[in-house]
Parts: structure tokens; sequence; C-alpha cells
């Protein structure tokens, strides 16, 4: 089946543009917007070949995975901006839950899926997905800002920092094509929810509901520093809340996050 958008996401008005191959689908949306595009738009692929995540560590989709990014021009501060990533999180999620119901009544296993901050999928302690957002500045004074969500169908990596896994390794039989199509409903979805920021209580609280490691020990790698402690909440502007063990709540705005003690960021 060709790539094709929901219902819902067609009454909404966005728009799509699918690829047999791409080398980034979030650097032909940002090349779209610095081109007049205001979208919204998809890009979708099921063979990426310079993709890339958080920090530019490559993200290469091989033929059966699913590439895909949505453009939206908006006017809000890149701090809001950055709050649209959890509803991504919270749209794929709900995409797979759904989907993946049908495969559970088949096997009699279900997959649990959870929310890793700041832009991670997993099902159960493995990675499945990563989100990344971007944005730049357009003529009058808006926000092109593309969110980039890259989803392990048939195949995963291997020696990540997580340990990743594909739908196909979890025995959930799905094609990207199907995949996107929840996709694109689920988004119309969280997407209105946010609305420009303004919903983002709702999206946090959500969020919240299927975060991973909430209450658990957690390290946090930001640069050369390791912070440690428990992770305790994700504030109004999306930063993580760590408890230390000296009781203070210390906000992280970004860094690569591992359960457990400080040396499990060692190990990796």
């Amino acid at each position: 089946m060709p790539f094709s958008l929901g219902p819902r996401a067609i009454s909404t008005g966005y728009r799509l543009a699918a690829f047999d191959q791409i080398g980034s689908t979030n650097a032909e949306a940002l090349e779209r917007a610095r081109a007049g595009e205001r979208g919204p738009i998809w890009f979708v692929t099921t063979e990426q070949t310079a993709g890339r995540g958080r920090r530019q560590r490559p993200w290469i989709a091989p033929r059966g995975n699913l590439a895909s990014s949505i453009l939206e021009v908006m006017d809000v501060a890149p701090s809001v901006a950055a709050t649209l990533g959890f509803a991504a999180g919270l749209s794929l999620e709900a995409a797979l839950r759904r989907l993946s119901m049908e495969a559970a009544l088949r096997s009699g296993q279900g997959t649990s899926f959870f929310l890793k901050w700041p832009n991670d999928v997993l099902a159960g302690q493995h990675k499945l997905a990563g989100i990344l957002l971007e944005a730049e500045s357009v003529p009058a004074g808006q926000l092109a800002v593309v969110v980039g969500i890259g989803t392990n169908v048939v195949a995963a990596p291997v020696s990540t920092p997580t340990p990743a896994t594909s739908l196909a390794a979890l025995g959930i039989k799905l094609s990207a094509e199907e995949l996107f199509l929840a996709l694109s409903d689920a988004w119309a979805e969280f997407r209105g929810i946010w609305d420009h920021g303004r919903g983002f209580a709702d999206i946090r609280k959500a969020w919240l509901d299927r975060a991973a490691g909430l209450g658990e020990a957690v390290a946090i790698k930001s640069g050369q520093s390791i912070i440690e402690g428990v992770f305790d909440t994700i504030d109004e502007q999306g930063c993580m809340i760590v408890r230390t063990s000296a009781g203070n709540r210390m906000p992280v705005t970004a860094g690569d996050v591992y359960f457990g003690s400080a040396a499990s960021v060692r190990a990796n």
C-alpha cells in the first residue's frame, strides 16, 4: 500500500510528500520551509540514507523502517515549540498501542510502550523510536518547526547507548505505511490538544502517565558532568526535574538519560 494520510489528518488540512528513498526527511522539510513552504505537511519514506538524531548522531532507516517528519509554521517562541516533542511522543505511542492490540490478540503477549525523556519511545526497556525537533526562523517573524519521528519497523540499529528493538522483533507485523496512517491521525489529535503550547498542561499530564523511569533512580550525562538522583517529574517547560540525594530539585534541560546509578552511564 502507498503512504497515505488518515481521515483526521486530511480533515485537519495536512498534506503529504512521500518518497521511495531520501537522505533525510527533516532536512527536506527544512529546505522546503526555506523555499517558502508553510505546511502543515508530512515528509515520509521507508528508506532514509542520511538521517540524524540528537547531537548529530546518524539515524539510518533501512528499507521498511519509517522515517517521518512534520513541518508546521507557527507564531510561537522556540521554548514553546520545544514542548511539541512531547505531543509527538504521545502521538506515536497512541498509534503503536492501537495497532499492536491486534498482534497481542494473535500472540497472547502484549507489548508495553513508554516515553523516555526527552525524545524516545520504548518498547519495554528497548528503544523503538526517536524524535528530533528542529526549528528555524522564517519571514514574518514565524518559526518553522520540524518534528522528525524515526521508528524501527523491520530492523533496529546495534551498539546504541540504549539497546534498540523493532516492531518485527517484537512480533508486531506492521508496515511503515500502516504505522504512518495511524500516526498521522494521532498527530492531528495531540497537536490539537497542544494548541501552540496553550494545552501543554494536558500534554504534560498524559506524557507523565506513560513516562519511563518516573520515581526511579536516574543518571543524566550532560557534557562532561553526570547528574544523579530520582526522576521526579517534568516541569511546565518540559525540563526533567531530578531530586538529588541532598533533597534539591534540579531542572535538566538536555542530556543522555540512563536509569540506575552513575555506573550505568560510565558503562556506555
